[in-house]
């Protein structure tokens, strides 16, 4: 394979040089200070890219092996635990959520299903009690989270409306894991999954990893508001919707805010947060990793000869589950298949088919079936919008590539 030029490491297989091409525009025009991508296409890794620094002060360099947070791509992964668990048994999609948990029954939520709560359909998109990272990151508040978790009402009655669940969607996933499979929902994934796979990702990550984490370059809060406040001046686009309602102290604020960041979103790649698995937006990953994870499911269930997903799973995800033209949060269409977004057709990917998780920043976790691809891609200058157009731009070059 020929390798990637400056200012990339890696390589490229011969049909894949669009995608390296544009990779190297976003370090040339200074849109990236460290970043990988990695693709399979049909079991074969066919890029595997990375370049820049890790760290600006002292220059180290980012390398394939450089771990980072990936914020939202983390729901991707507890999606994958989810659907791995159903297969084998432990609750059934289109169930109740309270015959698993019964204390979920309370405040008018006994019909919610567990389809619709991972799908952003059960209006508990917010919550009314105000939380800390720091209680997430502490065991001895995991019976008090669970009781507010419980105890909160619905926004709306189930499958009457879809917002996305954009930090309580982790939330309930790791207490309906814990208490239907009876372990920790990223115990489990990597048992399942990613040690088998050899995938380097990690849903609480070890101390022992600590040597590889590369320093996240968040967008600061006021800057971000300015974003926010000319985007919602401009109007026209999925930035000034989301704004226009986080402004006015809507949906999507209580919805992104609980628990909030006080010292910024760095806060969620660093000790103690990224030591817990906080199924949505703890995980650390190398894009390898991120890509390897969703082989399988871009490969039938099947990795090198070994079946790690049945067909008959991967079979529903292909389909859109739930659909919002105007999602109440992110007021944009989007949808949902048993945890894993549905894009727009063309964000991500041109097929309907494929599925996956970006995450806040730009990193992104994803996969098409139909295709046969699956791609990873880590960074840390993170973006303010919502869909980073870094990684809508990689998308694209890459289906500009011969995938025949």
């Amino acid at each position: 394979m020929p390798t990637a030029q400056s200012p990339m490491a890696g390589h490229v297989a011969r049909g894949f040089e669009p995608l390296a091409e544009q990779f190297a525009r976003h370090f040339t025009t200074g849109q990236e200070i460290g970043a990988s991508l990695c693709v399979y296409h049909q079991g074969e890794r066919v890029v595997d890219l990375w370049g820049g620094l890790a760290d600006r002060e002292t220059g180290a360099p980012w390398t394939a092996d450089s771990l980072i947070v990936v914020f939202s791509a983390t729901k991707g992964l507890a999606a994958m635990a989810l659907n791995l668990a159903a297969e084998r048994g432990e609750f059934a999609w289109d169930a109740p959520v309270a015959r698993y948990w019964p204390a979920f029954a309370q405040a008018g939520k006994q019909a919610i299903t567990v389809r619709q709560l991972f799908n952003h359909r059960a209006g508990l998109a917010a919550l009314t009690t105000p939380l800390t990272l720091a209680q997430f990151c502490d065991p001895a508040q995991t019976g008090a989270i669970r009781a507010i978790l419980a105890a909160q009402a619905p926004a709306w009655a189930p499958d009457a409306d879809q917002g996305y669940h954009a930090l309580s969607f982790g939330m309930y996933a790791d207490a309906f894991f814990e208490i239907t499979c009876g372990e920790p929902l990223g115990a489990f994934l990597q048992r399942e999954l990613l040690e088998p796979l050899g995938a380097d990702v990690f849903m609480g990550t070890p101390p022992e990893q600590d040597a590889r984490i590369a320093t996240l370059y968040p967008v600061s809060t006021p800057a971000r508001l300015g974003h926010m406040l000319m985007a919602a001046a401009r109007g026209g686009s999925t930035e000034s919707n989301v704004a226009r309602s986080f402004l006015r102290g809507g949906l999507a604020k209580a919805a992104l805010t609980n628990p909030p960041t006080p010292g910024g979103m760095g806060a969620y790649n660093r000790p103690p947060v990224r030591r817990h698995g906080l199924s949505w937006a703890s995980a650390t990953a190398t894009a390898r990793g991120l890509a390897l994870a969703y082989a399988p499911w871009s490969m039938d269930g099947l990795w090198q000869g070994r079946r790690l997903v049945t067909a008959q799973t991967i079979t529903p995800l292909l389909q859109r589950q739930g659909w919002s033209a105007c999602d109440a949060v992110l007021g944009k269409p989007l949808g949902w298949a048993q945890g894993f977004l549905k894009e727009e057709d063309g964000v991500f990917s041109p097929h309907r088919e494929s599925f996956g998780h970006p995450g806040m920043g730009g990193a992104l976790g994803w996969c098409d079936p139909k295709a046969r691809l699956s791609l990873g891609y880590t960074m840390n200058r993170c973006d303010w919008r919502v869909r980073s157009p870094r990684a809508v731009a990689l998308c694209q070059a890459l289906y500009r590539c011969r995938l025949g």
